[in-house]
């Protein structure tokens, strides 16, 4: 692939893993109550929203199992009026998260290629 795609890669896998970092350890209702883990994890899904909007086609049809469209919802969701909304929040953090590190994962093993930096 790309130096884009690589760099848009490693972004998500750095801000999925700083989301796993602040709520590893947390309920749900204790992370709602924590505001300040709460809202830097705020951060760093927006960024991961933002890094799979930037996204191009090819990357996307690459990697067909990344939910694309459940970030879309959850970026909109984030920058709305339904960020305090606990529910699409916790989504992002306990499924969209730990799914999207996942194929990360199994695409690194299986195509490496999608994550070397060439021109």
């Amino acid at each position: 692939m790309s130096v884009l795609t690589s760099a848009l890669l490693g972004i998500l896998e750095e801000s999925g893993a700083a989301v796993l970092t602040l709520t590893e350890t947390l309920e749900e209702q204790e992370f709602l109550n924590a505001q300040l883990t709460r809202e830097e994890a705020v951060k760093h899904l927006l960024t991961m929203a933002k890094t799979v909007a930037s996204a191009p086609p090819e990357m996307r049809q690459a990697m067909p199992e990344i939910d694309w469209d459940g970030w879309a919802l959850l970026g909109k969701e984030l920058k709305g009026k339904r960020r305090q909304d606990g529910g699409a929040l916790w989504h992002g953090v306990r499924s969209l998260v730990p799914a999207t590190l996942l194929w990360l994962r199994v695409y690194r093993q299986s195509h490496p290629d999608l994550f070397v930096c060439k021109p």
